[in-house]
C-alpha cells in the first residue's frame, strides 16, 4: 500500500509537467487494490478521474449510471411522445370522418326535401379548410354538422320558415355552447343555441 501511494507522489510531478495527459484514472479493482493510470479503467469495480489541471475527481461508474438513467428516461420521453402523436392523428381521423358522415345526412336531407331546404342551405364545413370561426371550435366539428340540421329543422317546424336557404355557426358560439343561425325565405332568421337544441 505504502508502495502504491510512493508511486503516485512520484508519478505526480511527472503528470502536471506532461501536457499529453488531462486527467489520470484512479482504478480499484474488485479485491480492493488501487492503481493510477493514464488510460481509462478497465472494468473494475471502482473507478475515478482526476483532472490534475483543475483537481477535481469524477467517479465514472456513478457517471455511467447517471448517464444510462438519462437515456433510458430520453427513451421514455420519446416513446410517449410518438404513442401522443399517434393518438392524436387518430382523434384527428376519427373527427373528420364523423364531420363526413354528419355532413352526408344533411346533404341527403336537403336533398330529399328540396322544397324546404334550398341547394345550399346547409353548406358542408371542409375539416381541411375551415373558415375562421368553425375553426375556432373544430374540436366540436361533427357536432356542429349536427347541430345546424337540428337548427334548420326546428326553425322549419315553427311555420314560419317555409324553404331554409342558409344555417350557419353564429359568431356568438362559445366553446361550452354553440350558437345557429337560420335564415328563410320569408326573411326571417332564427337563432338556438345547443341547449335548445338538444331538448
Amino acid at each position: 500500500m505504502k508502495l502504491t501511494s510512493l508511486l503516485f507522489v512520484l508519478l505526480i510531478p511527472f503528470l502536471f509537467s506532461s501536457s499529453l495527459f488531462a486527467a489520470v484514472f484512479k482504478c480499484t479493482d474488485s479485491s480492493g487494490n488501487t492503481s493510477y493510470q493514464a488510460s481509462p479503467c478497465a472494468k473494475t469495480k471502482k473507478a475515478i478521474e482526476i483532472n490534475i489541471k483543475t483537481g477535481s475527481s469524477t467517479d465514472l461508474i456513478v457517471k455511467q449510471e447517471q448517464e444510462q438513467k438519462q437515456q433510458e428516461l430520453d427513451l421514455k420521453v420519446r416513446k410517449q411522445e410518438d404513442i401522443d402523436a399517434q393518438l392524436k392523428l387518430e382523434l384527428i381521423a376519427k373527427r373528420k370522418k364523423d364531420t363526413l358522415e354528419q355532413s352526408a345526412i344533411n346533404q341527403q336531407l336537403i336533398k330529399d326535401n328540396s322544397i324546404q331546404f334550398s341547394a345550399f342551405a346547409i353548406p358542408p364545413y371542409n375539416p381541411d379548410s375551415l373558415p375562421h370561426l368553425v375553426k375556432q371550435h373544430e374540436a366540436r366539428l361533427a357536432e356542429i354538422e349536427k347541430f345546424r340540421r337540428l337548427a334548420a329543422q326546428k326553425a322549419l317546424s315553427t311555420g314560419d320558415c317555409i324553404r331554409v336557404e342558409g344555417d350557419d355557426l353564429n359568431v356568438k358560439s362559445k366553446p361550452d355552447l354553440l350558437v345557429f343561425s337560420v335564415s328563410c325565405s320569408s326573411s326571417k332568421t332564427f337563432t338556438y343555441n345547443e341547449t335548445e337544441l338538444s331538448k
